[in-house]
């Protein structure tokens, strides 16, 4: 039975083959895990589409090949197959972590794989993989671990470590450049008192961690704000076609995830736009989990409309997020903190110690122009402060 590249999502046309788990000869299970597949931006796990022994691999780790590419043969029982796989295990290219690593260096003891990626370092810093702790699955050595490594024996050198760019930070660097050459970024940044967010989230914030294991973050509250405003500015959830603007009618948020300083993801909640505050936490939630232990597809990152980023874990001030094309904003969500606020009322103005926090709003100046992207977060600060939010819950 062929293993074919499988269609890793809609505008998916082709994936690289980041490891191999199999190696010929070996039995397998239907749904063991073959081999390692990424495209631009996301890992996916092959899957055995049936039992029996691996006849043949045909594509080498690092190539890429397009959907459909017959990628190795699983021989399955009752068919003859001693003469096929013996010629398969001679003939079929062995996957490049079969070869020594780095152009020389040994495999790993216990004869474990390493990616391209974890070879290229190995050659570069000349370090032998089995002298590095291993803290991938199956005991396999990876690129943190090279780099640890190589930090804790000073092979670094007086002129700095080069350490070369993986294929998400590649990807993630080509959309960034490219997305400043294509929009006119313009940023403007307003600040809001998340008073009344406070009242609702603080009182269950204890509750929500103990029962579900996880903080409740201002994140889905802004999220609500963003959905019910882009009702009012619906040129906001839109993107550039040509010389047209299309405006989508469901409102699909990505959220920027960090994968532990090693890359970014905007991984995507569909259909947003009528969703509660706890159920934007809870897929919120998900989609992180799943993106750090690997596990989106990448239909979980395309479809996008607007895009939120949340730096504000790490104290930030304010920060001007570069727009996922081909959406046409992006919100950034900067940290909140206790300051003084005046606070206007009938009988006069006071000064209190309120949560203050700044929302910084890239748009591309083609499609809105800057008194539309003002009146958006007047807007969104309206509802932000304003709202009952346990109505929102």
């Amino acid at each position: 039975m062929n293993v074919l590249m499988p269609q890793l999502g809609e505008t998916v046309s082709e994936g690289m083959i980041a490891a191999w788990h199999k190696k010929v000869g070996d039995p397998v299970e239907k749904g063991d895990t073959l081999l390692d597949v990424e495209t631009d931006k996301v890992a996916t796990e092959i899957e055995a589409p049936a039992s029996g022994i691996l006849s043949s691999i045909d594509v080498a780790e690092g190539e890429t090949v397009d959907v459909g590419t017959v990628l190795a043969v699983i021989a399955v029982e009752g068919e003859v197959v001693e003469e096929q796989d013996a010629a398969a295990a001679s003939q079929a290219p062995a996957p490049a972590t079969e070869k020594p690593a780095g152009g020389g260096l040994p495999a790993r003891k216990g004869g474990d794989r390493v990616s391209p990626a974890v070879r290229r370092l190995l050659k570069q810093h000349s370090v032998d993989i089995a002298d590095i702790p291993a803290s991938g699955r199956d005991g396999r050595v990876t690129r943190q671990d090279v780099l640890n490594y190589v930090e804790s024996i000073g092979t670094s050198g007086s002129g700095g470590e080069r350490i070369p760019f993986d294929r998400v930070r590649k990807v993630t660097a080509a959309h960034m450049v490219r997305s400043k050459a294509t929009s006119a970024h313009v940023l403007q940044t307003i600040d809001v008192d998340f008073h009344a967010v406070d009242s609702s989230r603080l009182n269950r914030k204890e509750q929500w961690k103990s029962d579900r294991g996880y903080s409740l973050s201002y994140l889905p509250y802004v999220a609500r704000a963003v959905c019910r405003a882009i009702a009012d500015f619906p040129r906001v959830n839109a993107s550039v076609d040509g010389d047209a603007l299309v405006l989508h009618r469901e409102i699909n948020l990505a959220i920027a995830i960090d994968l532990n300083f090693e890359g970014l993801l905007a991984a995507v909640t569909r259909n947003a736009g009528d969703m509660s505050v706890s159920k934007l936490a809870k897929l919120f939630n998900d989609l992180v989990n799943r993106a750090k232990s690997n596990k989106l597809s990448p239909d979980d990152l395309q479809g996008g409309t607007y895009t939120l980023s949340n730096p504000g874990p790490f104290g930030t001030l304010f920060t001007a997020p570069i727009i996922n094309q081909p959406q046409v904003g992006i919100l950034s969500m900067d940290a909140v903190k206790k300051r003084p606020h005046v606070v206007e009322s009938d009988v006069g103005d006071s000064i209190e110690i309120r949560p203050i926090g700044i929302l910084a709003h890239s748009f591309d100046h083609r499609a809105i122009d800057g008194a539309y992207s003002a009146a958006y977060l007047q807007r969104l600060k309206t509802i932000i402060e304003t709202t009952d939010w346990d109505s929102e819950f």
